[in-house]
């Protein structure tokens, strides 16, 4: 049974594109200002249209299932998605599993990395500017839209992909 309490809830409309989210989340998680190494990323698009991109911690993961030395499994706990580090091996399998592909590899480490939430206190949410990104408790309102922005960006993903 699910039980995230609260979550990260994004609403791309007011999102301004600046990358503050990208930063903070990269200087909490490898201590310096490195987009590339964050566990959150901002599509920017043409006309302004900007979105930020995070694990989406889905009710059936694909990552989790596509996992074949089980590093990356679903909190019973907390309903969130996390990595064993010890146990992740590079393969890059939940990559290419992840249909929204919010998980990235960091070839540094030579391992995966995805959203953790920040352990309950995420920087991208309590440093953008816009509050394109906030941490919200996770009451019916909150998960439902969550839902239905991740069914929208399938949707539109699918249209690409044909």
């Amino acid at each position: 049974m699910e039980k995230i309490e609260s979550l990260l809830l994004i609403t791309p409309e007011r999102c301004i594109g600046c990358g503050t989210c990208e930063l903070a989340c990269s200087i909490g998680h490898v201590g310096e200002f490195k987009p590339t190494a964050s566990n959150i990323s901002v599509l920017r698009f043409e006309a302004g249209v900007n979105v930020p991109m995070t694990c989406l911690q889905c009710d059936k993961p694909a990552c989790v299932a596509a996992c074949k030395t089980s590093a990356l499994h679903k909190d019973a706990e907390t309903g969130l998605v996390g990595i064993d580090g010890a146990r992740c091996i590079g393969c890059r399998m939940c990559v290419m599993a992840c249909p929204f592909g919010n998980i990235s590899y960091n070839a540094a480490a030579k391992q995966t990395m995805k959203c953790d939430q920040c352990g309950g206190a995420p920087m991208c949410a309590e440093f953008c500017p816009a509050k394109a990104i906030e941490y919200l408790p996770a009451d019916t309102a909150n998960v439902q839209r969550k839902k239905a922005f991740a069914a929208k960006l399938a949707a539109g993903l699918s249209e690409v992909n044909v």
